[in-house]
């Protein structure tokens, strides 16, 4: 994905394909110093977003609550902490 495109409109995977390249690209030590900020300051755009996109999809998922006999009573928000 090109480095221009807006990440508000970046789904997860894409978003976090682009973020790995750019820590691909900053472990190999060929950036410049300048282009070096850029792509940083980017990582950290993508990173917040993802971040994001998670919380999102972790306030939608719900559990399934089971009576004692094991049959679905149910549901109630997951708890991930």
């Amino acid at each position: 994905m090109s480095e221009k495109a807006n990440i508000a409109d970046m789904k997860f995977e894409a978003a976090l394909a682009e973020l790995e390249s750019i820590v691909a690209k900053m472990e190999s030590g060929n950036v410049d110093l300048e282009n070096s900020i850029a792509i940083y300051e980017r990582g950290e755009q993508l990173k917040k977003h993802c971040e994001s996109l998670l919380k999102q999809a972790e306030a939608r998922i719900e559990k399934i609550t089971l009576s004692s006999d094991g049959q679905p009573t149910g549901t109630q928000p997951l708890d991930v902490e």
